[in-house]
């Protein structure tokens, strides 16, 4: 059974950064497309960011683009992704699927990691 668990998040002040955690059973990281996404309350879900499994290549939403990075430890078959510069509006619960960008073509939720940027 393929599962993705979420970890790492936690509440930080203004411009700080966390390092968020997916890890991967019951399939490998290294050859799957694995892309992170989150839902702020209020909000609908959204893709943040995708690392493709083929070459490893790396996408951004324009709002997290400079500030995410999203990467990929191949021999504990976890993706990361660091966040620096956190903003009060980068609160949310924090998910990753294998799939890209759009929230509807992921068929199975993980539990997520929340992140709360306050002063």
């Amino acid at each position: 059974q393929a599962q993705l668990v979420e970890s790492g998040g936690g509440s930080v002040q203004p411009g700080e950064s966390l390092k968020l955690s997916c890890t991967a059973s019951g399939f490998t990281v290294a050859s799957s497309a694995i892309g992170w996404f989150r839902q702020a309350p209020g909000k609908e879900r959204e893709g943040l960011c995708c690392i493709t499994g083929s070459d490893g290549s790396t996408y951004y939403q324009d709002s997290v683009k400079g500030r995410f990075t999203i990467s990929r430890d191949n021999a504990k078959n976890t993706v990361y992704l660091q966040m620096n510069s956190l903003k009060p509006e980068d609160t949310a619960t924090y998910y990753c699927a294998e799939k890209c960008f759009y929230p509807s073509a992921v068929s199975n939720w993980g539990h997520g990691t929340q992140v709360t940027v306050s002063s």
